[in-house]
């Protein structure tokens, strides 16, 4: 399969060294992201261990258009009963940079129109749209004339591990944080201290890296478990694999900062963690 790895500008090239890491093959970095093949024990490892990924897409199709009609006719042509079913919620997220449409939330219109209509013709019924918490979250993306359709296998963002109680003003992004440790070439070697640590990102991010812990240890859901072919069974023996790998961190790392309320913030994070 092949799949879309999302993430800040700047970080592609490290997180294409994570991905290479775990075992992705055909990997090619692009603006904002890295293109990678792999199986799906490649998707679940991805979604847990990669620390740079904002999310991970399955990619369904991709093709040519000149219009929006093009765009529902080769929508409605995808066998759309492979990933969601009458019964299954979803929604439709576009992305687009085009002058073929003039206001970029009407593909995404087309798109759900072309599911909905395939379900009909097919079975009289068709999934019901909720952009809260779908089932199956649809990613379309178009560039000029030509058009991406994804599955988002992530769900919730990626950043948002799960460990923060509390933030401050403005918190660093996990992600961002995570990718300038990579890039600096630390490496759990040496101390590490963050003297304006806000609500602790960078020495929890750190941690997680100098105790080898998944960033996605502490979600408690992605996407892909709700999707049609989700293997729980696998998904467990890629969890139980990388965290086998934890360890205490053998260095000491520390973080303060001006503010207070930011350092006690820091210190419940640092204890959900």
């Amino acid at each position: 399969m092949k799949y879309v790895a999302k993430t800040l500008y700047g970080l592609e090239n490290v997180l294409a060294g994570e991905l290479k890491n775990l075992g992705a093959s055909d990997i090619r970095v692009v603006n904002r992201a890295v293109l990678f093949s792999g199986s799906r024990e490649m998707l679940y490892r991805a979604n847990y261990c990669a620390r740079t990924a904002l999310s991970i897409l399955m990619l369904i199709d991709d093709f040519s258009i000149g219009s929006s009609d093009d765009l529902y006719r080769k929508a409605l042509q995808i066998d759309w009963s492979e990933y969601l079913d009458s019964g299954t919620t979803f929604s439709v997220v576009s992305v687009v940079n085009s002058k073929l449409f003039g206001h970029t939330a009407y593909p995404g219109l087309v798109v759900k129109d072309a599911i909905a209509d395939f379900f009909r013709n097919r079975t009289g019924s068709r999934p019901s749209v909720n952009t809260a918490d779908p089932d199956i979250i649809i990613n379309l993306h178009i560039s000029g004339n030509h058009a991406d359709i994804s599955i988002d296998s992530s769900g919730i963002p990626l950043y948002k591990r799960g460990y923060r109680a509390g933030q401050s003003l403005a918190p660093l992004n996990e992600v961002l944080a995570a990718g300038i440790l990579l890039i600096s070439g630390w490496d759990a070697a040496v101390p590490m201290t963050d003297p304006m640590c806000g609500s602790g990102t960078m020495p929890i991010e750190a941690g997680l890296i100098a105790c080898r812990i998944p960033p996605g240890k502490f979600r408690k859901q992605y996407g892909f478990t709700r999707w049609k072919n989700y293997d729980d069974e696998l998904f467990k023996t890629v969890k139980n694999k990388y965290d086998g790998l934890i360890r205490r961190s053998p260095v000491r790392i520390t973080g303060s900062d001006i503010s207070e309320k930011a350092a006690k913030q820091a210190l419940e994070n640092v204890r959900n963690a």
